[in-house]
C-alpha cells in the first residue's frame, strides 16, 4: 500500500495520501486529488483503495458538489451475479459491470487515474459550453 501512495504521488491529480485509520494500522489507502484541477463547481475528489493479500481490492472514486455525490468503484472480488473483476460505473456506483483490470496493483492504479484524468477533461468541456 505504501508503494502504491508514493507512486500515486507521481501522478499530476494527487495531491496526497494518507493511511486511513493510520500508518500503524491502515485499513485503506486515502488519495486526496487536487481540487484546483477541477472546475469550480467540485469541492473536493478523492479515492480510497482497499488492496487484500489475496489481490481482491476495491477503488473507489468519489467527487463531491456540496451535498451531491459522483462515484464510482472498481472491485476484484468473488461475487455471484458478477465477474470477479467488475465496476460499479457512475454517476452512483451502480449495479457491476464486467471490468477489464487485471490484479496488477500498479497498473489497476494508474488505469483508474487515466480514467479520473479523462472524467476532469470532460468536466472542463461541459463547464466550457454552459459558459
Amino acid at each position: 500500500m505504501r508503494t502504491l501512495g508514493r507512486r500515486a504521488a507521481t501522478h499530476p491529480l494527487v495531491e496526497s495520501w494518507t493511511f486511513e485509520p493510520d500508518a500503524i494500522s491502515p485499513r485503506s489507502l486515502a488519495i486526496s486529488l487536487d481540487s484546483s484541477a477541477y472546475p469550480d463547481a467540485v469541492d473536493a475528489a478523492r479515492i480510497d483503495i482497499h488492496w487484500f493479500v489475496t489481490d481482491d481490492y476495491y477503488v473507489h472514486y468519489v467527487e463531491t458538489r456540496g451535498t451531491a455525490r459522483y462515484q464510482c468503484r472498481w472491485d476484484r472480488h468473488p461475487k455471484t451475479d458478477a465477474p470477479r473483476a467488475h465496476v460499479h460505473p457512475p454517476p452512483n456506483a451502480g449495479d457491476a459491470e464486467p471490468s477489464p483490470l487485471g490484479s496488477q496493483h500498479l497498473d489497476v492504479l494508474f488505469t483508474v487515474l487515466d480514467h479520473i484524468t479523462e472524467r476532469v477533461e470532460t468536466l472542463h468541456g461541459d463547464a466550457g459550453h454552459s459558459a
